[in-house]
């Protein structure tokens, strides 16, 4: 039987189209490696297209155990990408990591899993060496950790990556930084003691290379 994989739903054009959607990209990854997915979808009655993040009231109690009974679904949740963040992403966020349920952010969905617990809102602009905001192809180089879990899963120290992000994460003491790129932006960061808490910057799912391969099979893997 195929793990059942939640897609967090997002925001497709902040003050657009009243839209929250899953990108087809990452269903198709999730299939081609062994998975089957499910959106996520908030219970707040909020315009998620208009209204900012600190704008947002708490989630209530039964707002929450709704979120819960989504999750409880589900085998393992995707952090996908996106254009703004809102109050639901971090508890998703924090339940599955609290949870041990295996957790793969990409680009925005690792700098939601770098506030973990934290209150860094959010990240830090870009203003380094790289334009690391390049709409298609290879843009640059990450280094990993050899001691990390993401590279006993890729087992390649440097290789390239796409990358489309305004912003990048700021440190936690909670994870550790286990890939920078070469003017040090955190690309990828983890939990070692968790069964898969991993998020990286860049975009794997539009990528098609093995590499981008077996993170997603890792993942999977690990949701079984």
């Amino acid at each position: 039987m195929r793990p059942l994989i939640g897609i967090v739903a997002r925001v497709e054009f902040p003050g657009g189209t009243k839209r929250l959607t899953v990108r087809e990209e990452y269903r198709r990854e999730i299939h081609r490696h062994g998975g089957n997915a499910l959106a996520i979808l908030p219970p707040e009655d909020i315009d998620y297209t208009n209204t900012r993040m600190l704008s947002q009231k708490d989630l209530g109690d039964e707002e929450k155990e709704q979120l819960i009974d989504q999750i409880k679904l589900c085998d393992g949740i995707v952090m996908p990408g996106g254009f703004k963040v809102n109050k639901f992403d971090r508890f998703i966020c924090e339940y599955a990591i609290d949870n041990n349920i295996p957790i793969l952010g990409i680009c925005l969905g690792m700098q939601i899993m770098a506030n973990y617990k934290v209150e860094n809102y959010w990240v830090d602009i870009n203003a380094t060496g790289i334009n690391h905001k390049v709409e298609t192809g290879y843009v640059h180089n990450v280094t990993l950790d050899k001691d990390s879990k993401l590279y006993s899963i890729i087992g390649e120290e440097k290789f390239k990556v796409n990358s489309r992000h305004n912003y990048h994460a700021l440190p936690n003491k909670l994870f550790d930084i286990v890939a920078l790129s070469d003017d040090n932006v955190i690309e990828a960061i983890e939990m070692k003691d968790k069964k898969f808490t991993i998020g990286v910057q860049w975009h794997p799912e539009d990528l098609e290379d093995e590499e981008s391969n077996k993170i997603f099979r890792a993942f999977i893997d690990s949701c079984k």
